[in-house]
């Protein structure tokens, strides 16, 4: 019996999937995935041209949660982190920002771009 951790975990990476698969179609080539450091997470990574966007990816059982999913705690992590894996992943580009994709069954992805402006 899986216990309701691996459920949410499971519903993440799926999540994270999804969002990847939304990003390509949308010409965006996936960098990196899953990267953690001590100051925080990074879900994607993922460029189009000069941009690079580290993206939270937030998956939900129903779409109304979504609402509550992101907040400031949680960007001021994906930040920490962005800043760290910069020099790696950033070569070469002129813009960097933090985007935010939110999954939901039945839904088509919503992708909400450049969210911090910290």
């Amino acid at each position: 019996m899986t216990n309701r951790r691996e459920l949410a975990e499971k519903r993440g990476r799926r999540g994270e999937a999804i969002a990847a698969w939304w990003l390509r179609l949308h010409g965006w080539r996936i960098v990196g995935q899953r990267l953690k450091t001590p100051r925080g997470e990074v879900d994607l990574i993922a460029r189009r041209g000069k941009t690079v966007a580290f993206i939270e990816v937030k998956a939900r059982v129903k779409h109304a949660d979504l609402a509550t999913a992101i907040d400031g705690w949680r960007l001021r992590r994906v930040a920490a982190a962005a800043e760290q894996l910069l020099p790696r992943y950033g070569k070469g580009a002129e813009n960097m920002r933090i985007d935010v994709i939110l999954v939901a069954p039945w839904r088509w992805p919503h992708h909400l771009v450049n969210v911090w402006h910290g």
